[in-house]
């Protein structure tokens, strides 16, 4: 596991400096701690950072061709690169090194744009190739490793695997960009297309672009998408039977490595299955670590130590205080943009764990967006059939009055919090789906805007593009669009965003082996039944991993990770919480109603409502705009 950065001049080859790419390369060493590297050539740089993984002292990089034709800056693993590599050296192929690195330049060399579909793995890459005078940038299908990408004044085009890395180039303009700031608001991070800055964008997951001198600055292509079209057919026995075989394979291949290896355990469905396939090939007991916080309701690290007993793991358990707010400056200079999913904290807390003993941890990730694990793709499910049943004229008077009416009940019994559900009744179930994966609906982020902000959004609604994503997917249920969307927008933008990040903060290469795309493809393929059975999501995983893990592992309520943030916001960080409305640079900016802030907050502390997850937004976004020394 890696950094990248480099600089390309589109129109004109201008010489690149190289302590310019090297100063950006810097800026990502926890990337890649053991090595570095910068190639320049007319109208191009490179430059790496090197985590050593696989072939630890022969794949140094920038890495040029055999042929010296092509140069690579790459990072991610491809864990095919063994057949890849006997494919090609049946049509010719010559290799100097055994990592994976210059096989992707083989295959490039050899089929062009049309080799990512061959790659097997997780990678963000450049190759500059010298003969046709191209840029060749692409990104993982599902975007397990990030690219960041920015226009600046002088017509070139920098990239790096963070954004951290860009803002060590000197043209890069530190401008908000309002419709980020609005996505931010609704989903809790930045998706795919745009970033915080003006300017920056992320080549979205499954995309490449191919630039040339002397041409201007083509858009990304899409190259790789899911399909929930098609269904596979097949008795729940034969279905159950290849899910393993799938399973298995992409745990193996993941276990791959020339440096110690282990694995996240939570005690959950998904870590835990992975631990039990990694055990049946392990000849040593299998590494494993889990964490949690020191409040009893909150901590699952009983179900975890009962899967490391099971397979004979080396566990190690962590518990993380409560007081561990204390943190929250270094984990938003991990991010650089705001990012405001409260479990990133304990995220952090396990990788740090993991790397105590090991280089390479694999996780369980994926396999909720795949398998339909999450509550709100199985409420969507039964909601779409409620809405195939009555008519949207009868709904909206019905369920769009009673949900208008309905308190907001964050402190009640589930049952009893029927407002968002009332409230996705009534309109479409894209809508719908948005509304309830959203943290502050139009509605709320309408009364947290300044007038003036508002105005200048022009009408912009962050929910818009996962809505069109719904609409437009390759897909014949609303289960399947929900799915899709849980894949193509949040997995990438927060899920991955999160374990990248804080994997690769303490130098960790974390794998997850359920976002194996085979697998992925498959379990796009499952009748609904096999997803969702009545409230049970991940349905076929979960029995066809009863051979290996007890019932009170695959059938108890999900968790996961949990951060006391409300209690934060009370008591340690509850001066925090007020300046975001009086003092801080944030309630300077413009961009709030300072008034409505200092209400949320004040009804927070007093405890007369629960606002911890807008407060949480707005201090992580306060923070990571000082950090940035964003304007306006």
């Amino acid at each position: 596991m890696c950094g990248i950065a480099g600089i390309f001049h589109a129109e004109t080859p201008k010489p690149v400096d190289p302590a310019r790419v090297e100063r950006m390369c810097d800026a990502l060493i926890h990337r890649g701690p053991d090595g570095a590297g910068v190639w320049t050539a007319p109208g191009i740089g490179l430059g790496h950072r090197r985590l050593s993984i696989i072939d630890l002292e022969g794949s140094p990089q920038p890495m040029p061709s055999v042929d010296g034709r092509a140069v690579i800056s790459f990072n991610g693993e491809i864990y095919n690169y063994r057949e890849l590599r006997r494919e090609l050296e049946q049509s010719g192929a010559r290799f100097k090194t055994s990592g994976d690195t210059e096989v992707i330049l083989a295959a490039w060399q050899r089929w062009g744009p049309d080799c990512l579909s061959r790659l097997n793995g997780m990678f963000a890459f450049a190759i500059y190739d010298l003969d046709k005078r191209s840029l060749f940038l692409a990104r993982d299908r599902l975007g397990v490793k990030p690219l960041f990408l920015a226009r600046l004044s002088d017509g070139s085009l920098a990239f790096g695997s963070e954004l951290k890395g860009l803002l060590a180039h000197p043209l890069l303009r530190r401008r908000l960009n309002p419709q980020a700031l609005d996505d931010y608001l609704t989903w809790g991070y930045v998706p795919d297309g745009r970033s915080i800055l003006a300017g920056v964008e992320k080549l979205a997951a499954g995309h490449f672009m191919l630039l040339e001198h002397g041409q201007p600055i083509s858009a990304p292509k899409r190259w790789w998408d899911i399909s929930f079209e098609e269904r596979v057919r097949g008795s729940e026995a034969d279905l159950s039977a290849q899910l393993v075989h799938l399973m298995r394979e992409a745990v193996q291949s993941r276990m791959v490595a020339d440096v110690p290896l282990g694995a996240f355990l939570s005690g959950g469905v998904d870590s835990s299955s992975v631990v039990a396939l990694m055990s049946e090939v392990s000849a040593e007991p299998v590494r494993t670590c889990s964490i949690a916080f020191d409040v009893a309701a909150l901590d699952e690290t009983s179900y975890a130590q009962t899967v490391a007993e099971k397979f004979g793991t080396d566990h190690e358990a962590r518990t993380v205080g409560q007081d561990d707010f204390g943190a929250v400056d270094a984990l938003v200079g991990m991010f650089d943009e705001p990012f405001a999913d409260a479990s990133a904290l304990p995220t952090w807390r396990v990788c740090e764990l993991a790397r105590e003993k090991v280089t390479v941890a694999l996780s369980g990730d994926g396999a909720d967006e795949a398998f339909a694990g999450y509550r709100r793709q199985v409420f969507h499910h039964h909601e779409e059939r409620v809405r195939s049943i009555l008519p949207s004229g009868l709904r909206e008077p019905v369920f769009g009055t009673l949900g208008r009416v309905w308190p907001k009940a964050d402190w009640a019994p589930r049952p009893f919090r029927a407002k968002s559900t009332l409230l996705a009744l009534a309109g479409g179930g894209e809508a719908g789906y948005a509304r309830g994966l959203s943290v502050n609906t139009f509605e709320q982020r309408g009364a947290l805007y300044d007038s003036g902000f508002a105005s200048e959004l022009q009408g912009y609604r962050g929910e818009d593009d996962l809505i069109a994503l719904m609409r437009h997917a390759p897909a014949r249920s609303g289960l399947d669009r929900a799915q899709y969307a849980d894949l193509k927008f949040w997995l990438s933008g927060d899920i991955l965003t999160k374990v990248d990040r804080t994997s690769m903060a303490v130098s960790l290469e974390a794998r997850e082996p359920l976002l194996d795309h085979r697998l992925i493809e498959f379990a796009a393929r499952l009748p609904e039944k096999m997803r969702v059975r009545g409230s049970t999501g991940k349905y076929l995983l979960k029995k066809c991993m009863e051979r290996y893990l007890p019932s009170d592992i695959l059938y108890r309520q999900k968790q996961g990770f949990v951060t006391p943030i409300a209690d934060w916001l009370r008591g340690p960080l509850a001066n925090s919480a007020r300046a975001i409305a009086s003092s801080s640079q944030l309630a300077q900016s413009g961009w709030f109603d300072r008034k409505h802030v200092a209400d949320l907050a004040e009804a927070h502390i007093a405890g007369r409502s629960d606002n911890s997850r807008v407060l949480w937004q707005l201090l992580m976004l306060e923070k990571s705009m000082v950090q940035l020394g964003v304007s306006g």
